[in-house]
């Protein structure tokens, strides 16, 4: 965190503070929709963690590829929600469960 004299002398050079809401120009239900897709990929790759198993074996269950499951876990934009809800069903993944991913806090970036 940037302490509070510094921020100001970069604000009254014309540096601007925000987050990625704001720098991208994304609408509420934008970054909500972003928030929900990457909360499905963080909670895929810890269920696969958590079941110790590859990507391969994960692609092999959703009959796809490897690289598509690694694409899945990072939250591509290729990706689909749908893609990633019947991958999460397909690794035991229940209703309930995926109520309680989507309602929990964006996990961090590492």
């Amino acid at each position: 965190m940037m302490n509070e004299a510094k921020r100001k002398k970069l604000e009254a050079k014309g540096w601007k503070f925000g987050g990625a809401q704001e720098f991208l120009g994304l609408s509420d239900h934008e970054t909500e929709f972003i928030e929900f897709k990457l909360k499905l990929a963080q909670s895929l790759r810890a269920k696969r963690l958590k079941r110790g198993i590859g990507q391969t074996r994960v692609a092999k269950i959703i009959h796809s590829s490897q690289s598509r499951v690694a694409k899945m876990e990072a939250a591509d934009s290729s990706v689909s929600v749908d893609l990633l809800v019947r991958s999460h069903l397909a690794l035991g993944t229940s209703g309930p469960e995926l109520g309680r991913i989507i309602a929990r806090p964006l996990a961090k970036a590492r």
